[in-house]
């Protein structure tokens, strides 16, 4: 990943400049009188809320959107007796 070094005054005057270079997969290193004290780097995309990565894939075209009421699709949970389940596991573990 290519990154840009730049001085505090000149990343405060031109923070819209460094913005849209991290928008473009760049980072932005900030240093005060030479040296190094901050990053500002793009957004990985585990660190975006779940519905804003969705829209992202449907933008891109990997995932059609939903189209009507989506919970109406889902059927009904299936009745199961109290501990059931957990004698299912047990005895598929052999236990």
């Amino acid at each position: 990943m290519r990154h840009t070094s730049v001085g505090i005054r000149q990343a405060k005057t031109h923070l819209s400049r460094y913005l849209k270079l991290v928008q473009e997969g760049e980072e932005a290193v900030i240093t005060a009188r030479g040296r190094p004290v901050g990053k500002i780097v793009p957004i990985g995309c585990r660190d975006l809320p779940l519905a804003e990565r969705i829209d992202r894939l449907v933008e891109r075209g990997i995932l059609e959107p939903l189209s009507g009421e989506p919970l109406a699709r889902i059927p009904p949970p299936v009745p199961v007796p109290k501990g059931a389940v957990q004698a299912i596991l047990q005895d598929d573990r052999g236990a």
